[in-house]
């Protein structure tokens, strides 16, 4: 009905100046930080660094991601998009490769740090090999499953369309149940289990500091652990809660589940928010490689230092 309609649209205005404004706002900050995050890690491949294989791939789909900011900036400002169909559905691929990709690595390093917490000897005989087959597992996996989210919205498209992004159309499920299910099964898998697991393993990290046994392991290590699964835990919850809890009533919204008008105009209002807060991670990744890993910690500092010392010599050599 048109009530229905009217309820169901969004200020494409309002929605436009979020889109643009937060991904100008992320695009610098994360192309900085995520490429000199990557040039760091890259370096400390070679030391037994805990985590280090999901920290690079956590910074690649970061990097993915930021590099495809620019066309999103420059649609959405515009509201046209010249450069066809194709490119339209890669980069709105990208976007959710990266968020589920994200997901996964922040999963696998709260997983990892648990378990080397717990096991002592069992991280002592963990090759770097396992890391990189996880790893490969979790790009496959990811890379496959996302595949759904350009397919639900390339209904109507041809080369010559002009919208993207945003404005690309939900395709239908003809039954509602249907629409609910599929809807609570990619929440159960994209996020609540993720979510569950990191929030475990941060109380139990955090429980190891108030007494529990833990064999040959110091307060160093598990204060080490207890930051990493904290802010793995901090980035999930800021970045991927909003969008996910949304999610569930916009894609209910857009399969006509949902008909109440003020649940609708909510929900569609909170969308461009939380899905722009879903990119911040971009930003905050590079911070917990900085405060929960010495090694990076120190090569920033090491580097800095070099960076100062030089144009001290350079400014002392020119004045002299």
């Amino acid at each position: 009905t048109q009530s229905n309609q009217t309820c169901s649209s969004q200020n494409i205005t309002l929605k436009n100046t979020v889109y643009a404004t937060m991904y100008t706002l992320i695009f610098i900050p994360g192309l900085l930080a995520n490429s000199a995050a990557l040039w760091v890690l890259c370096r400390l491949i070679g030391k037994k660094s805990k985590a280090i294989i999901f920290m690079i791939n956590l910074a690649v789909a970061d990097l993915f991601h930021v590099l495809s900011l620019p066309l999103r900036i420059y649609y959405y400002i515009n509201s046209t998009w010249p450069f066809g169909t194709p490119l339209c559905l890669l980069c709105f691929y990208v976007k959710y490769l990266n968020m589920y990709a994200s997901i996964c690595f922040l999963t696998c390093i709260s997983v990892q740090r648990y378990f080397f917490l717990y096991k002592p000897f069992k991280a002592k005989d963990w090759k770097r090999r396992y890391d990189a087959a996880i790893t490969a597992v979790v790009w496959f996996v990811v890379a496959m499953t996302c595949l759904l989210f350009p397919i639900m919205r390339s209904q109507g498209l041809d080369n010559n369309s002009s919208t993207c992004f945003a404005d690309l159309q939900v395709q239908q499920i003809t039954s509602k149940v249907a629409a609910v299910l599929l809807t609570g099964m990619a929440e159960l898998i994209g996020f609540i289990v993720p979510l569950i697991i990191i929030l475990f393993c941060t109380w139990k990290t955090k429980a190891s500091l108030r007494g529990i046994q833990i064999p040959l392991q110091n307060s160093t290590e598990k204060r080490k652990a207890l930051k990493m699964v904290s802010m793995c835990a901090i980035v999930f919850c800021v970045c991927f809660a909003p969008y996910h809890i949304n999610f569930f009533f916009f894609m209910l919204v857009k399969e006509n589940v949902i008909t109440n008008c003020f649940l609708s105009s909510i929900t569609l209002y909170a969308q461009p928010f939380c899905l722009s807060l879903a990119s911040l991670d971009c930003c905050l990744d590079p911070i917990l490689y900085f405060f929960t890993t010495s090694e990076f910690h120190d090569q920033i500092s090491r580097h800095s230092s070099m960076v100062i010392r030089s144009r001290l010599m350079s400014k002392e050599s020119g004045s002299s």
